[in-house]
């Protein structure tokens, strides 16, 4: 059966590779991205695959929360039912780290968007669907400071939090909603991959994406996944795994989770 699978983040490495698989094997794909022309380029490659599914695009900064709204918004008002989110959308190194609101944009990215993207899409995903949140084998404490845009990090920091703080956000949403929402998991999709990101930090070619593309295909669409929701798949060790420790701790992550929501309803008042 179709599905319809909207993929944040799409427009090149493991994102835009997932889509490439998914729309090969006849699934509806909402691609997004930032740049227009990369998106119109990514949805010109994917509709010209022979036998393949239809593909979307929607265009949105993930770093501007009014544009993240924005984005659910549209979705919603062309689709009334959402199969699968995969929120993989991130990033490390970028000139100015800092937004207009003065948050880090790594937090605001990686953690803030996708938390405010799947809260308000829940009700397309019903009890059937799945998010999928693209977290990291690098994952550190988080410093609701540097949360909070009080205190500056490093490029390596930033990341780390914001992963562990997606972590943990997925854990808690997924353990809130229960049986009453969709699966939700967060999957390190493998380390030093050969994705832009990767180039960037850290100046190498990295691994074949298709090792990232290949387990968020089957986070998406696979029996192993749906009853998983809260857990997280480590792909450097192939299996289920245990999160960094803080994310086991209920009062590190009500403190996290509090913190993150503050910054979404905090983003929906100004």
């Amino acid at each position: 059966m179709q599905k319809t699978i909207l993929i944040t983040g799409s427009t090149d490495g493991i994102g835009l590779e997932t889509a490439r698989a998914l729309v090969a094997l006849g699934h509806r794909v909402l691609l997004h991205g930032r740049n227009p022309r990369k998106l119109d380029a990514a949805e010109r490659e994917l509709s010209a695959l022979q036998g393949g599914g239809e593909v979307e695009s929607y265009a949105a900064d993930l770093s501007d929360l009014a544009q993240v709204d924005a984005l659910a918004d549209a979705v919603a008002a062309e689709h009334q039912r959402l199969d699968v989110l995969i929120n993989n959308a991130g990033v490390f190194a970028v000139p100015d780290p800092i937004t207009a609101d003065g948050l880090d944009v790594r937090f605001v990215v990686n953690t803030v968007a996708p938390y405010v993207l799947t809260r308000r899409l829940l009700p397309l995903l019903g009890r059937d669907g799945r998010v999928v949140n693209l977290s990291s084998a690098a994952q550190a404490p988080v410093d609701l400071r540097a949360l909070a845009g009080e205190v500056r990090l490093s490029d390596g920091a930033a990341y780390a939090q914001s992963k562990l703080a997606l972590t943990m956000w997925s854990r808690r949403m997924a353990s809130t909603i229960g049986d009453d929402g969709p699966a939700i998991v967060a999957v390190n999709p493998g380390s030093m991959l050969g994705t832009k990101m990767v180039a960037q930090a850290y100046g190498v070619s990295g691994g074949d994406v298709r090792t990232g593309a290949d387990v968020l295909r089957r986070a998406a669409l696979s029996d192993e996944f749906a009853e998983a929701s809260g857990r997280y798949y480590d792909n450097d060790a192939g299996r289920f795994a245990d999160p960094h420790r803080d994310a086991l701790d209920p009062r590190r992550c009500d403190a996290v989770v509090a913190a993150v929501e503050a910054l979404a309803d905090r983003s929906r008042q100004v």
